[in-house]
């Protein structure tokens, strides 16, 4: 029984899953996105008193503190509870161009530690990459009117042509990540 639970959802149990929420959140009349709940969080924390921004009623999304409530309790319990400690079977190309970028265990775990390790992200490099990614990821879901959660599940399936433009853009900004940016940094 473990075995099973451990694995992951099939298609056909995840898409029509994510369909009927979807449906939900869209049958009342509400919005879906991650960045919705830092909003949220930054409302409740009193960021209003430093822009108008946040001069909202945050008891109006109280629900988008359940769902990420929700989102860190799945996730400690999928990886404490859920998870098996089996390789990954990766390509073993993408073995070795990892390993041309340091990466030695490739495919040992889902997250490396090279990269979420304590030793890394407490590192001066460790430190600047998650600040810098938090800025630009912080600057382009504000600017892009909302996270890639929100355009590429709600908006997408709402048929609305600027989330659709928003999603390509943020499948561009992985590519060149992937391709340009990542080879140097590491």
């Amino acid at each position: 029984m473990i075995e099973i639970i451990s694995q992951p959802w099939q298609w056909y149990v995840a898409g029509p899953s994510i369909v009927a929420v979807m449906f939900l959140l869209y049958f009342f009349g509400k919005s879906f996105g991650v960045s919705s709940n830092l909003e949220t969080l930054c409302t409740m924390g009193g960021a209003g008193r430093f822009s108008d921004y946040f001069k909202k009623d945050w008891k109006v999304n109280l629900w988008n503190i359940v769902f990420l409530m929700g989102a860190v309790i799945g996730g400690f319990i999928a990886s404490n509870y859920l998870s098996v400690d089996l390789p990954i079977n990766l390509n073993p190309q993408t073995i070795s161009d990892l390993s041309v970028l340091g990466f030695e265990n490739a495919g040992d775990t889902v997250v490396p530690s090279e990269l979420f390790g304590m030793e890394a992200i407490g590192s001066v490099k460790g430190i600047g990459l998650l600040l810098m990614g938090g800025l630009c990821i912080g600057f382009g879901a504000r600017w892009a009117g909302g996270c890639t959660s929100g355009h590429a599940i709600v908006g997408m399936s709402n048929l609305q042509i600027p989330s659709l433009i928003a999603v390509v853009g943020f499948f561009t900004g992985g590519i060149i990540m992937t391709w340009v940016l990542f080879p140097l940094i590491f």
